[in-house]
């Protein structure tokens, strides 16, 4: 099992690191970047093998024109800030220098036009804002975590871009390449809800752009990805998505690894205007009732866990020594 981390912004929101739409946790890159390198720490040392760099907010949609102007230093400053997390984590743990790598960092790399909108997005301009993710990170990370993708073009796209970048970097091996669909969860309704192992998805699990899970997988399974997961999306649509994605993957015989890293955002709240103001966090998304959900993700073939939005270093460690207790 390969427990991720948890989401960056809220937990820098409750520490009181700055944090607001629409900068959302780019703010922290450049006003206090010791809590965004602490809070790193904080997760691994709860137990989390995977970091992700915190650079999700740094594109246009976040930081308009400043993108152009700023944007790949703060990328750089984002993955330097994970790499320092992880080598003091090392140095704390009397780790050799050459010894293997207990925690890895993956390179985030977002949904280029904003969270949730694959109406916005744009092909052509796409290669203008990937490229400084791209080639900011390259040097730190050990995968690309390309998250909350809405649409099989999105990750599509993505996965070329990543691909052209490697062709042009000979000195660099070529890196894991995980996709994470968002699912839509518009239509989940929480307070009927009776018992959290319920699953109350779609029939036919779809992402927010309305094509099919099993679409995105089959997509995803031809450009030969080395992990597909599910994130920014509410536990309880999650493992339906995972058993049509697991059904598929037996099916071809084919070997790939699943992943969960659900949010903790009150049901039914507007997308249109995700820059415009904060959401609100549910009360039962609590480290054991997570815990819950995580076990039920195991059981349909997840093995790489963790948590999104308003998932905080609580969950990561009751999940992290839930798993070790189990092995």
């Amino acid at each position: 099992m390969t427990i991720l981390d948890g989401g960056m912004g809220r937990e820098l929101e409750r520490r009181g690191a700055p944090f607001r739409q629409p900068e959302w946790s780019a703010l922290a890159l450049s006003l206090a970047p010791t809590s965004v390198r602490d809070i790193h720490l904080d997760y691994i040392k709860a137990g989390a093998t995977v970091i992700t760099v915190n650079s999700y907010a740094v594109t246009p949609y976040h930081l308009g024109d400043r993108f152009f102007a700023e944007g790949e230093g703060l990328i750089k400053t984002a993955a330097k800030l994970a790499f320092e997390a992880v080598q003091e984590h090392n140095k704390q743990a009397n780790k050799k220098p050459n010894s293997p790598a207990t925690v890895q960092i993956a390179g985030c790399l977002p949904p280029l036009f904003g969270s949730y909108r694959p109406d916005l997005f744009d092909s052509k301009q796409a290669p203008a804002i990937a490229r400084p993710l791209l080639s900011a990170q390259v040097d730190y990370v050990d995968m690309w975590l390309v998250e909350t993708q809405s649409s099989i073009v999105e990750a599509l796209t993505w996965h070329k871009l990543i691909t052209e970048f490697t062709a042009t970097q000979t000195e660099i091996a070529q890196k894991p390449i995980w996709i994470a669909f968002t699912l839509d969860d518009g239509q989940l309704d929480i307070s009927t809800n009776d018992t959290i192992e319920s699953d109350q998805a779609m029939s036919t699990p779809m992402l927010r752009s309305g094509d099919s899970v099993a679409e995105a997988v089959q997509a995803m399974m031809a450009l030969n990805v080395d992990a597909i997961l599910f994130n920014c999306s509410q536990p309880e649509v999650m493992n339906s998505a995972l058993q049509v994605a697991k059904e598929i993957i037996d099916k071809a015989s084919y070997s790939l690894q699943l992943g969960v890293y659900a949010n903790a955002f009150v049901s039914k709240q507007s997308h249109k205007r995700a820059n415009a103001q904060l959401r609100q966090i549910r009360e039962d998304t609590t480290p054991e009732n997570y815990l819950t959900w995580a076990a039920l993700w195991q059981a349909s073939g997840a093995n790489i866990i963790g948590g999104c939005c308003g998932i905080g270093v609580e969950h990561i460690a009751q999940l992290a020594q839930h798993m070790a207790a189990r092995q």
